[in-house]
Formats: structure tokens, C-alpha cells, sequence
């Protein structure tokens, strides 16, 4: 090429025609990728500083999935504790029909006539002192021995004594009953003194709490499985797990949630017994262990609440951060269509008039070449 020589009109159009090549390809290339700057060569400064803003906003974007994952376990411990508390409620709701199901005794009256102030064994055939009977209610046993002073006010007093049991005299019979409605046994020790005073036998007192025992019980056995089941991805705030959300990158920004233990040992319930609830009082105790429990409950649920706001409340920021951060990349290095195509235009125009110009520059040589013909 160096041994051709080239008029300086057409030279001045070839080089005029191979810049508007070069713009023509740049433009091409920022209209196909949509980027100005796509390597360090076209603008190093843009396309690093936009590498950076685009890195931290795909790592905040990775950082949401966790986030997400943790509005979802609170929302998994919140829906626990509602289920919970309707738990609670209908504990309380059996403990209050027990305590509004009256005890309904059915006393049992001796079929031996005497007087109360005589001695047992006066006018009784076969009563000896040292004699004795067992009665026996709630599982717990009592032995009463005949004496020669104890008399049958005497022998009535012994049986008040006695735990759930109560005595009295009515006219010449003995009547006794149990007073939480449970079944009284009085049998024979030595000798035959129950038989003797007419007393002997199993005796079916009436109306009691029991059933409301069971009910109570299985209420709670479904606390504790419920506490346990409240998990999600493998993380139960119920049962005492704890779960750290993290806000950005270097984690110098998070929230810990501590979790708790609600299963019924948690709430401070555990099991009734038949005992417990054959009193008034007894219900009334379990009654305000229940209303404690409840309380806890809100307030833990009020907790979580607040622990959720704060969550979600980062992860809204946090995805308008994101676009704050791939909109200020994209000022940087995405190209605008609208002025692209312009441009494009505008080239394509240059170099069709830059090869007519070339053909009017090349005109002067062709007419030499006609004069030497």
C-alpha cells in the first residue's frame, strides 16, 4: 500500500469513511448488549465503580433470601402461639366446668341402731375392743380401732378425721360420705367391726371431677406437641432456638430474636390429679396457672410482633437499596436506545455521503485517465 499513491481528496475520504465504520460498529455493539461501557477499555473508572455497586447489590439480594426466611419463622412462632393460647383457653374451659360441676355426695347410713354417746361396742352383738375396720377413699387407707371409751359421737369425729370423709349421726345412724364424691370402701380388720356396725362395702358416692382430669391432662400433652411442631426450616422459636437475621453484608448489621420454651412445663402447667380437682380450690389454682400462662403468651406474642415489624421493615429497605444500587450501575454503564439509534441513523447518512464523496474525489483521476487515452 505504501507504493500506491493516493490523491490527498481521496485519502481525506477513506479515512473519513473508516472512523464512521468504527462508531458505526461501536454504536451496533451498544444497541445488541445494551451497555456503553462493558469492558475496563471502554471507560475504567464507570465500569468499576459500577462492578462495585453490582456486587453489593447481589450480595444484599442473597442476604433477602435469609431475611425471607426469617419473616417466615416468626410467622411460623406466631401462628404457634395463637394455636397455643386456644390451647390454654380450652384447658381453662375444662378446668371451669369441672369447677362448675358441683360434688353431688350420696351419704351411706349404717344398718346398726345405737346411741351416740354409748360405747362401740354396747348393745352391738359381736363388737370387741381392739377391734377394727379400714375405710378407705382416694386410694389412701385409714384403720379406726374400737376402744372401750371410744363411743360412737367418738367414732364419728375419727371418721371426719379422715380426709375426705365425712360423718354424722342422725338420730341412731351412722351416715357417712365422701366429700369429693369419689367411692368410700369400709371393710373389716380385725375381726368383723365394719359388719358389726353395719357399715361394710363399697359405696358409689355420687357425682364427681374425675372425667375433667383426663380432658385437662390431654389438653396439655397437646401443648407440648404443638410447641415442638411450630419449627421452620429447621429452626423453632418455641422450643428454644434462637435465630439471628443478618442486614448486610458484613453482618455488622442484625437482629437476634431469642426463642422460648413453650411446652407445657414452659408455660408452668403440668398434669392435674383427681385430688387437685376435687376441690374448689384446687381448680381455682389451676385456673390461675392458666391465666399466667395466657399472659406469657401475649406478651410474648407482642415480642415476636415487634421482632417481625423490625424484619420486614429491613427487608423493604433492603430491596430498595437494591435498586437504588443496580440503578446507579446502570447510569453508568447501560447505554440509551433512544440516542444509540439516533446516532445510528446519523452514521449510517455520514457514510453513505462519505462514499459518494469518495466517488466525486476519484473523479479527478478517471478524467487524467480519460486525457492520456
Amino acid at each position: 500500500m505504501g507504493d500506491i499513491a493516493i490523491s490527498s481528496a481521496v485519502r481525506e475520504n477513506l479515512s473519513s469513511l473508516q472512523s464512521t465504520a468504527d462508531l458505526l460498529s461501536r454504536t451496533n455493539n451498544r444497541l445488541s448488549t445494551g451497555l456503553k461501557v462493558s469492558s475496563p477499555i471502554d471507560n475504567p473508572t464507570s465500569f468499576f465503580t459500577a462492578q462495585g455497586l453490582t456486587n453489593r447489590a447481589s450480595d444484599l439480594s442473597t442476604l433477602q433470601d435469609d431475611v425471607g426466611l426469617a419473616v417466615e419463622t416468626l410467622n411460623a412462632a406466631a401462628a404457634g402461639i395463637d394455636s397455643l393460647s386456644t390451647l390454654v383457653e380450652q384447658a381453662k374451659s375444662t378446668a371451669n366446668s369441672a369447677l362448675n360441676t358441683k360434688i353431688k355426695s350420696n351419704d351411706f347410713a349404717s344398718t346398726s341402731s345405737f346411741a351416740a354417746g354409748s360405747a362401740l361396742f354396747t348393745g352391738l352383738s359381736g363388737v370387741v375392743s381392739l377391734d377394727t375396720l379400714e375405710i378407705t377413699v382416694d386410694g389412701a387407707t385409714t384403720t379406726i380401732t374400737a376402744t372401750s371409751t371410744l363411743t360412737v359421737s367418738g367414732f364419728a369425729s375419727r371418721l371426719n378425721d379422715i380426709s375426705g370423709v365425712t360423718a354424722s349421726l342422725s338420730g341412731t345412724s351412722l351416715s357417712v360420705s365422701a366429700t369429693n364424691g369419689r367411692e368410700v370402701t369400709v371393710a373389716n380388720g380385725t375381726n368383723n367391726l365394719a359388719d358389726d356396725l353395719g357399715l361394710a362395702g363399697t359405696y358409689d358416692n355420687g357425682t364427681n371431677r374425675d372425667s375433667f382430669v383426663t380432658d385437662y391432662n390431654n389438653l396439655l400433652d397437646q401443648i407440648d406437641q404443638l410447641a415442638a411442631d411450630a419449627s421452620f426450616n429447621g429452626v423453632n422459636l418455641l422450643d428454644g432456638n434462637s435465630l439471628t437475621a443478618k442486614f448486610n453484608e458484613d453482618g455488622s448489621s442484625s437482629l437476634t430474636i431469642s426463642g422460648v420454651t413453650f411446652d407445657a412445663n414452659g408455660l408452668s402447667l403440668s398434669d392435674t390429679t383427681t385430688s387437685a380437682f376435687g376441690s374448689d380450690a384446687g381448680i381455682n389454682s389451676v385456673v390461675s396457672a392458666l391465666d399466667s400462662a395466657t399472659n406469657t403468651l401475649r406478651t410474648q406474642s407482642s415480642t415476636f410482633g415487634n421482632n417481625l415489624a423490625v424484619v420486614e421493615n429491613r427487608q423493604n429497605f433492603t430491596d430498595s437499596l437494591i435498586g437504588v444500587l443496580e440503578r446507579g450501575a446502570g447510569a453508568l454503564t447501560l447505554a440509551d436506545t433512544n440516542v444509540e439509534g439516533a446516532n445510528l441513523l446519523a452514521l449510517q447518512t455520514r457514510q453513505s455521503l462519505g462514499t459518494t464523496a469518495l466517488s466525486l474525489s476519484s473523479q479527478s483521476d478517471q478524467a487524467v485517465l480519460s486525457f492520456i487515452r
